[in-house]
């Protein structure tokens, strides 16, 4: 029988097989990928618990947000209650003055219309003394006293005029 090259490759080979077997190579590989397949088993069930926690704390901020968002509402519902409120309030305050406003420039008007016609009857008695006066002093015939009419009537009509505006 002729030993070659192969036949030693083979018997290293289980030699090399005998060596690993006898330091129980295979058994603390074993042992390693047991420990590596635990170890990414733990770091799973970690991470889906900490998955279910941020699911709870998501729910839990979607259920205070859902709060936050209908004590707004609430609140913006009461600003704008408020407001119609006050708008009505201050168009209420607003008619009452302009009403007083209304009235006591009505009684102004009434008060300068009287005080005008005061003023007028006035100035027609003492326009009208006055003329009789002038006819008085000058007891003329009639065609003098019908010029002093006309002409009385003309400075009663400028008096008034006067006195109007």
């Amino acid at each position: 029988m002729i030993i070659d090259a192969t036949f030693w490759v083979a018997v290293s080979f289980f030699i090399f097989l005998g060596i690993l077997v006898y330091f129980k190579i295979p058994q603390k590989i074993k042992d390693v990928l047991n420990k590596n397949i635990l170890n990414i088993k733990n770091q799973i069930v970690e991470a889906e618990k900490l998955r279910e926690e941020a699911k709870n704390i998501l729910s839990e901020y979607e259920k205070k947000i859902s709060n936050s968002k209908a004590k707004v509402k609430l609140m913006i519902d009461n600003a704008n209650e408020e407001v119609e409120k006050n708008i009505l309030e201050t168009n209420k305050e607003f008619h009452k003055m302009m009403e007083n406003r209304k009235k006591n420039t009505e009684e102004r008007v009434r008060q300068m219309k009287n005080q005008a016609l005061k003023d007028i009857k006035n100035a027609s008695v003492k326009i009208a003394i006055e003329t009789v006066e002038k006819l008085f002093k000058n007891s003329i015939d009639k065609s003098k006293l019908d010029k002093i009419y006309l002409s009385s009537i003309e400075e009663t009509k400028l008096a008034l005029k006067k006195k109007s505006s």
